[in-house]
């Protein structure tokens, strides 16, 4: 990587647009940042980080939103940065922005304008540039992926920071452990260490659950073998259990496999006993039956021989019922004679007293004649019945026309009283439509001043809010500013105290025999002494440390005050001096009134439609009037014609009526007389065929009642059966023969008599006998069952707990390998004999190459006297593997690092700075690295080792690299004649390029 050229505009404390050209800086190789404290001279080195990552390094990294704007930029002009570089081969200028909250074009206040990212390439084809991207993310993604770095590497090892590296050489292991693990990015060793960790406690407790399940199953197959499986007293986890649990369980099968056995055996033998029991059993109720049998036998033939006579009753009267048979039809049919005899002669009495009594003599002849009079008059009354519908019609029409009549009467009356009142509802609406219009026009005008107000109001409760803030903040810049005097003065009078001991402290690493570091002697004959109250180094770097924090926090405290001072100047511009309540007052009477006129303004819609909803109705008013009056013309003239037709007609029904009050009811009348008298003579004459009939009837039925033996006709019917009698004296005789036949055939069986000869059978004998054998068997059955179950439920569960022990030997497998890694990585093994941890291990390969590189220039800085070395050992708690010690060639010792000079701490910490930087670039893909920065440090070096430290830095330029030295150590000044200095003035500091072509 190499700069070419830095562009910045309003950043930090450039107010305006300064240039840096890089270019002509690299061409000799080493050249010179410097200016006054404050200037600005890491702001150019923070400015290259911003464009290259859109962040600044360490603690200026938070709030970089507001902090890098410069406060002497112009309000109008936009903070800008830049860069132009080559990387990978390619020529590359980004350009970032910052978010600017910038003055409104119109009106007052700010608004912000959101960050801005530009990337393009140089087409040296083409001779111009290209735009790529303008996107954040993804110009992040490409200038990270090009320079191989994050933003923490990149300013380790570019932008050297030598005081980090001061305290990395003093530190202990676990702060170097951060810095290399943050520079390396290890922690995916670490989560190598936790994902091994978490595999171990997730195996072992799979492990523990098999152990606990199998265990489980031992305790079920105890159970299930009744208490005779004994169990070893083990434990979860134990590595025997899966072992003494299935040898626990073969037993348990085994036994219970032989109980089975000889709960068969019984089983077998009370199931012949059985078997025994239920043929005797058998046997003796097949002879209690017999013996019944012929018994109840004997008692039916005796039953059967009392019935005897009623027997033969029975058959003499079903024989003569069979004869009187044959005379069944003729009665009936003298029956049916008879009925419809009766049934004509009670018909025509009730059609005779319906007649008038002219016809009560009369003939079936004569009543026929009087029907057909009758039926001709009635044809005759037709035209009648038509005429008087005719009326009725006549009647309803001239009551529709009254109707209508009333209804149009209704109808002009209510048309002319809306029709009255209209011009004065026309004139209100029109009022609530002009008044809805006024209304709309004042909410529009209200609403235009609603939006100043609201602003003021918000910017007046701003202005509250930020001066007690500021108020706030103005107490806590003075504190901090205080603290930070006395953070000083205290590291100041530590520092002071410290020098005037040095010498103590000196001595006391003193050993007879051995050279003085100062004075070279090998005799210390009085080696000064510490007194009491002793400042040592740590005591110096603890106050030092506490100052720079006191400082750290003095800057942000003055950094937040600002920003608070500046939104406060901002809200008070807008809001004005008027007291927030007055604002908030007036505010809300602006509401009030807006909501009142729109609230007003809001019916003039309805009006408008109400008023076209109105006049559409006097349009139909009017129109109903003229029809109405049409239609009143119109009836005079149909009421006239339907009072002639009325007249004539009612003429010639008063001939048609005669004595009846109307046609219909004369008509009514000669219908009924019609029907009666042809009622009348059809009675008649079925009456006389029906007296017929039973004549002929009578004569049938003496004439067969005599052919078929019987005296009289009612003798023949007495003997007559119905289907009822007949089928139950059938059934009688039926029944009778049957138990004849049966009782003979019972008699008649030889075993039957057999063993009716023999004593009785002992039945209930038998029979507690045989249950007593079913009994047993059950009992036997029961235990086998048992038995079978138990061996059912002991073979399954050993056949669980088999498979069981079968998928926790790979677990238990899988457990151990696993806990050895974990323990292995962890630094806990005994394996492991320096106790380090996986990621510590991986640190420790970095820094020993660290050490390796460092070492090629210390040697140079100091003239082949000090080499750093990488240490395995292990420092009281501390992790082990990553010390470093320094060797003295001088001396042949080796000691620690946090016994260097001041002098040598800087060289010793520069050369670890370069031999970072290249350990670096080769872990970040062999990136090149062609502009480097070291920040500050130069101070402490005399004359001799000033040089030596240069000369090392100008070899850089062998690997065609250019190296920025950040100081304002006069010295260098001479030395370095390729500068670039930063003036400060009150309206900002500008750059100045010097002893460049």
């Amino acid at each position: 990587m190499r700069l070419h050229r830095l562009d910045i505009t309003a950043f930090g404390p450039f107010g305006g647009a300064q240039t840096v050209d890089f270019d002509a800086l690299s061409a000799a190789g080493l050249f010179l940042l410097h200016g006054p404290t404050g200037a600005g001279k890491t702001s150019v080195l923070d400015a290259v980080c911003y464009a290259l990552y859109g962040s600044v390094p360490g603690a200026r990294h938070s709030g970089q939103g507001t902090t890098l704007r410069s406060d002497h930029a112009a309000p109008a002009t936009r903070t800008s940065v830049t860069l132009e570089l080559t990387v990978a081969g390619r020529r590359l200028e980004i350009t970032r922005q910052p978010p600017w909250e910038r003055p409104k074009k119109r009106g007052a206040g700010t608004t912000v304008d959101k960050a801005q990212t530009w990337l393009r390439e140089y087409d040296a084809t083409a001779g111009a540039w290209k735009d790529l991207s303008r996107s954040h993310q993804e110009i992040g993604e490409e200038i990270t992926g090009l320079l191989g770095m994050s933003r923490e590497q990149f300013c380790q090892v570019v932008l050297l920071p030598q005081g980090d590296f001061a305290r990395f050489l003093r530190a202990d292991a676990e702060a170097r452990g951060r810095l290399l693990g943050r520079l390396f990015d290890t922690r995916r060793f670490a989560d190598v260490e936790k994902r091994l960790a978490e595999r171990r406690r997730a195996t072992e407790a799979q492990v523990r659950d098999g152990d606990a399940a199998l265990l489980a199953d031992a305790h079920r197959m105890q159970q299930a073998a009744d208490g005779s499986l004994e169990l070893p007293e083990l434990a979860p986890g134990e590595p025997g259990l899966a072992t003494a649990v299935l040898t626990a369980a073969a037993v348990a099968r085994s036994t219970a496999r032989e109980q089975l056995a000889v709960a068969r055996l019984r089983l077998a033998a009370a199931e012949t006993a059985q078997a025994a029991a239920e043929r005797e059993l058998a046997d003796a109720r097949e002879k209690a039956r017999l013996q019944r049998r012929f018994a109840e036998a004997r008692q039916r033939a005796e039953r059967l021989a009392e019935r005897a006579g009623a027997h033969r009753e029975a058959q003499e009267r079903m024989e003569r019922a069979r004869k009187a048979e044959a005379v069944a039809p003729a009665l009936e049919l003298r029956d049916a004679a008879e009925a419809e005899h009766r049934r004509a002669a009670v018909a025509e009495a009730h059609a005779r007293a319906a007649l008038p009594d002219a016809f009560a003599g009369a003939g079936a002849a004569g009543l026929a004649a009087a029907a057909r009079r009758a039926a001709e008059e009635l044809g005759g009354l037709e035209s009648a019945r038509r005429a008087e519908r005719r009326l009725a019609e006549l009647d309803a029409e001239r009551a529709e026309l009254e109707r209508q009549e009333r209804a149009d009467e209704d109808a002009l009356h209510e048309a002319e009283s809306w029709l009255a009142g209209w011009e004065a509802a026309r004139a209100g609406l029109q009022a609530r439509i002009d008044a809805a219009r006024e209304a709309a026009t004042r909410a529009e005008q209200l609403a235009v001043q609603r939006e100043p107000a609201r602003q003021r109001l918000a910017a007046a409760r701003q202005r509250d809010r930020l001066t007690a803030e500021a108020d706030d903040a103005r107490r806590r810049a003075l504190a901090s500013a205080e603290h930070a005097v006395e953070a000083r003065t205290r590291w100041l009078d530590l520092k002071e105290q410290r020098l005037n001991g040095i010498a103590a402290e000196l001595a006391a690493t003193l050993v007879d025999g051995e050279p003085c570091a100062v004075c070279g002697a090998t005799d210390h004959p009085a080696p000064a002494r510490k007194v009491a109250g002793h400042v040592d180094r740590e005591a110096e770097e603890r106050a030092l440390a506490a100052f720079q924090r006191a400082e750290e926090r003095r800057a942000e405290d003055e950094r937040r005050l600002a920003a608070v001072r500046e939104a406060l100047a901002a809200a008070t511009a807008e809001a004005g001096e008027t007291p927030t309540g007055v604002l908030a007052e007036q505010a809300g009477e602006l509401e009030r009134a807006c909501a009142q006129a729109r609230a007003a303004a809001s019916g003039l819609h309805a009006a408008q439609e109400e008023l076209r909803r109105a006049e559409t109705e006097r349009e139909e008013r009017i129109a109903a009037q003229q029809q109405a009056a049409v239609r009143a013309a119109a009836r005079v003239g149909r009421r006239e014609r339907l009072e002639r037709e009325e007249a004539s007609l009612e003429q010639e029904l008063a001939q048609a009526r005669g004595g009846a009050g109307s046609v219909a009811e004369r008509a009514a009348q000669l219908e009924r007389q019609a029907a009666a008298l042809t009622g009348a003579a059809d009675a008649a004459r079925a009456a006389e065929d029906a007296a017929q009939r039973l004549k002929d009837a009578d004569a049938r039925l003496a004439d067969a009642a005599y052919r078929a033996g019987f005296d009289t006709p009612q003798a023949a019917a007495d003997a007559l059966l119905d289907d009822t009698a007949h089928r139950a004296l059938r059934r009688r005789l039926d029944e009778w023969q049957a138990e004849q036949a049966a009782v003979r055939a019972v008699l008649a069986e030889a075993d039957t008599a057999a063993a009716a000869a023999h004593p009785p059978a002992d039945l209930a004998a038998a029979e507690r006998a045989a249950a007593d054998a079913a009994r047993r068997v059950r009992d036997a059955a029961s235990a086998r069952d048992t038995a079978a179950r138990r061996c059912a439920e002991l073979d399954r569960l050993s056949a669980r707990a088999a498979a069981s022990a079968r998928r926790l030997a790979p677990l238990r497998r899988e457990y151990d390998r696993v806990a050895r890694l974990a323990t292995l990585a962890a630094g806990t093994s005994a394996e492991n004999e320096h106790r380090m941890r996986l990621e510590s291990y991986v640190l420790a390969a970095r820094l020993e190459q660290v050490a390796a590189a460092a070492t090629a220039r210390l040697q140079r800085m100091s003239s082949g006297r000090y080499t750093l070395v990488h240490s395995d050992g292990r420092t009281g708690r501390g992790r082990s593997g990553l010390g470093l010690h320094v060797v003295d060639a001088w001396t042949g010792r080796e000691r620690d690092t946090a016994t260097l000079s001041g002098g040598e701490t800087f060289f010793a910490s520069l050369a670890l700075a370069l031999g970072l930087a290249d350990v670096v670039t080769d872990e970040a893909g062999g990136v090149r690295l062609d502009t480097l920065f070291i920040d500050e440090g130069f101070g402490s070096l005399d004359d001799q080792t000033l040089d030596e430290v240069l000369d090392v830095l100008d070899s850089l330029r062998e690997r065609d690299r250019s190296v920025g030295i950040v100081s304002h150590v006069p010295d260098l000044r001479r030395r370095i004649h390729a500068q670039l200095e930063v003036v400060k003035g009150r309206s900002g500091s500008v750059l100045r390029q010097r002893g460049t072509a």
